[in-house]
């Protein structure tokens, strides 16, 4: 099984500003709190000191995620793809029978996901459901709120990222 982690152009680079300002700005915020605290006296009763290194572990964890994910990412352009078939990087329509109301999802890596902006992760019940699925194939999926039948009403990807 592949360790690889897709995602798309833009989430890429989402991630990749994310952890330049994780390396180049919080961490040195983070020394300057710590050498702060450090010179209040006794670490021992020291809430700010404390506080900033749990802060220092925190960021420097993230900091390792990121770089393992950025490490093992599987940048994918949606604008190089086309067709009738749902893929990752796709905006789909749906028509839910359930709810009688049609639906656009664009189809993204688990950090791009946001249910908000209609983005959902291709690990999520609706995308796993869809994915390689045509314009015209209905589906049925299985999700925590019950089961929802949907038609793929349209595919489309991105001119450009």
């Amino acid at each position: 099984m592949s360790n690889k982690i897709p995602m798309t152009v833009f989430g890429h680079k989402q991630l990749k500003a994310e952890l330049d300002r994780l390396k180049k700005v919080e961490r040195y915020k983070i020394i300057e709190e710590i050498e702060t605290a450090r010179a209040h006296g006794d670490l021992s009763e020291n809430a700010e000191y404390h506080a900033a290194k749990e802060a220092q572990s925190f960021n420097e964890g993230r900091i390792q995620e990121l770089q393992g994910k950025l490490s093992n990412a599987e940048i994918i352009d949606p604008s190089k793809l086309s067709g009738d078939r749902v893929l990752f990087g796709a905006t789909v329509t749906l028509f839910d029978f359930t709810d009688d109301v049609e639906k656009v999802y664009e189809i993204v890596g688990d950090d791009e996901a946001d249910i908000q902006a209609k983005k959902l992760s291709y690990a999520s019940p609706i995308a796993r459901a869809i994915m390689g699925k045509e314009v015209g194939e209905e589906v049925k999926i299985k999700t925590p709120g019950g089961t929802r039948e949907v038609e793929i009403v349209a595919v489309r990807f991105p001119e450009n990222c």
